[in-house]
């Protein structure tokens, strides 16, 4: 059995130093875990690597790092003939410093430049600095929100934003050919291909993130609890909130050091509305009106207000947020005369339509891409080259959010300033973000979303992922809970279709193994296998004439879906 192979090899192996030796001598009788650790390679996608800390094939270990970065090298020497640099950053996890060390190393090795941070920097400033030191590629050492055990290795192109399918694909094909016994390894890190980057850059990349601002005239004193969750956001984050001005910002002490056990909360996802139990407490100390946190790679951000009805703490979706700052952006645009008449706001199939309405009000044109921030960083990319429209604002549900023309990849640090700014904005004018909100449900209707993520570890979960996800694509459903579907958008098989017409077309898009159901009255719910944990997640979006009718459907709609998946499985 391979798998055995693999663990027998890595015993013996003279490339395997004596701590991993141990720690897999102690596996010598756990039969499921040897099996989950060797049964394949530890995958390499458009998401670079992502998984569990620890000895095997299917790990995040030195080895499986360096073998990537060989692979990488490999690509970026076939690929350039000469002038080749790579930036390199990490976040506070379990092994992010010498996971960056090794990629160094094995770049430097390679006669490929490397510029890499010091210490800990976030993943927006590492799209940033791609782009100010015109480097062919990036690396951050991150496993964004995932749990403590996880870490991971996400590779960006020259433009600053993560990988796409061409490239990954060619990527993965390099690595293949990788054995341990030929990947080059330089321990001097005093050579010229070895560079630390300087302050002058986090000194750029925060003055870029300030000239975005929109309005002056704020409320400065307003009350601002904020907390990194243990991650690269403490120190830019504060700092561009101090700079613009706010004088009352709370920053939680447990989690604003450095932690890679996030050791204060069950997961370090701004998603999770447990992440902030800290944060609400003392933002009813302070009486805060608004509560900001970071992941540990500080390129999302979570937003939680205070309901001034009844002074309970309210977490925000990424859809309400990113509606509230797009509305926030045009209207300001269209207060100080710069709302052009060619602006582009981009956003995911899985993101709500409210923004798309709002966008259509200010005569700004939507795209629509697949779910991950890089398909947003290639389309702005794509506007920008072919002059068919100004990328105004991105954004997904996943609490991502970008403006600007300096980074391409979702930037939680220019997103605090901004929901601040947004924030103080509003109540200098005596308004409330969840005042906002409702005025825009009022105009547009009322839209609720929710994103359920089904955990399905190991060998089996993945065979019922998939088991799940081809169930719907071959039977395609046009009816649920009493709700005709109109449209199926199948965007593996890359085809629309038209249940009403009995037609279909072909879709211009990248392949992917995602499912979108679209009901007749503009709601829809999508199926799609997480391209970064062992789960499934399913996305719903319902539109209703008011909220009770909205949460109606929505739960009506769950529990159908949820009856069609335990019946399966």
């Amino acid at each position: 059995m391979r798998h055995l192979e693999q663990y027998r090899a890595w015993i013996d192996s003279e490339f395997t130093d004596e701590s991993t030796k141990e720690e897999l001598r102690q596996l010598e009788h756990c039969a499921e875990e040897i099996e989950d650790r060797f049964y394949k390679d530890l995958e390499f996608g458009t998401a670079g690597l992502r998984g569990i800390i620890g000895a095997g094939t299917n790990r995040m270990n030195i080895f499986t790092v360096a073998k990537t970065t060989q692979g990488l090298a490999n690509y970026l020497l076939g690929q350039y003939e000469n002038n080749i640099s790579v930036a390199i950053a990490y976040d506070s996890r379990h092994m992010s410093k010498e996971f960056a060390l090794k990629t160094a190393e094995v770049l430097s090795a390679n006669g490929i430049k490397v510029y890499i941070f010091e210490s800990l920097r976030s993943t927006p400033e590492l799209s940033f600095t791609i782009r100010e030191l015109r480097c062919k590629a990036g690396i951050v050492i991150t496993a964004s929100h995932n749990p403590p055990q996880y870490n991971g290795y996400k590779v960006y192109n020259s433009n600053g934003g993560q990988i796409l399918e061409q490239d990954a694909d060619l990527i993965t094909e390099e690595i293949s050919k990788i054995d341990f016994n030929y990947i080059k390894y330089s321990q001097n890190f005093t050579n010229a291909h070895i560079i630390y980057i300087s302050k002058d850059i986090d000194d750029k990349y925060i003055e870029c993130v300030k000239s975005l601002s929109f309005n002056k005239d704020l409320d400065y004193k307003i009350n601002i609890v904020y907390t990194p969750l243990h991650g690269t956001g403490n120190i830019p984050v504060r700092r561009v909130l101090k700079e613009r001005g706010f004088r009352n910002v709370f920053t939680v002490s447990e989690q604003e050091a450095p932690d890679s056990n996030f050791s204060t909360v069950k997961l370090p996802n701004p998603e999770d509305i447990e992440a902030f139990n800290l944060a609400i407490n003392m933002a009813k100390k302070v009486r805060a009106d608004l509560i900001l946190g970071t992941d540990p790679d500080c390129d999302r951000v979570g937003v939680v207000v205070r309901n001034e009805e009844n002074n309970e703490y309210i977490a925000l979706t990424g859809n309400q947020v990113g509606a509230l700052l797009l509305n926030y952006i045009l209207q300001s645009k269209k207060n100080n005369n710069t709302l052009t008449d060619n602006l582009v706001m981009i956003n995911t199939f899985v993101t709500s339509d409210l923004g798309e309405k709002i966008a259509e009000r200010y005569g700004v044109k939507t795209i629509k891409t697949l779910t991950g921030f890089k398909y947003i960083a290639d389309t702005i990319n794509k506007c920008e080259k072919s002059g068919q429209g100004k990328f105004v604002f991105g954004y997904e549900e996943s609490y991502g959010y970008l403006t600007g023309d300096y980074v391409r990849d979702k930037d939680g640090v220019v997103a605090s300033m901004l929901i601040a700014e947004m924030s103080a904005f509003y109540k200098k004018k005596g308004c409330s973000l969840l005042g906002v909100l409702k005025k825009l449900h009022d105009e547009y209707n009322f839209y609720i979303d929710e994103t359920v993520s089904v955990s399905l570890e190991g060998i089996s979960g993945q065979n019922k992922i998939t088991k799940i996800i081809e169930y719907f694509r071959e039977n395609k459903p046009t009816v649920i809970c009493g709700k005709n579907i109109k449209y199926l958008y199948d965007f593996k098989l890359g085809i629309l279709y038209d249940f009403i017409t009995g037609d279909f077309e072909k879709l211009d898009y990248p392949k992917s193994n995602v499912l979108k159901f679209c009901f007749e009255d503009e709601s829809w719910f999508v199926i799609r296998p997480s391209g970064t944990e062992p789960k499934m997640k399913i996305y719903f979006s319902l539109c209703g004439s008011s909220e009770d009718e909205a949460k109606e459907q929505l739960e009506n709609i769950k529990t159908d879906v949820f009856a069609i998946m335990n019946c399966i499985i």
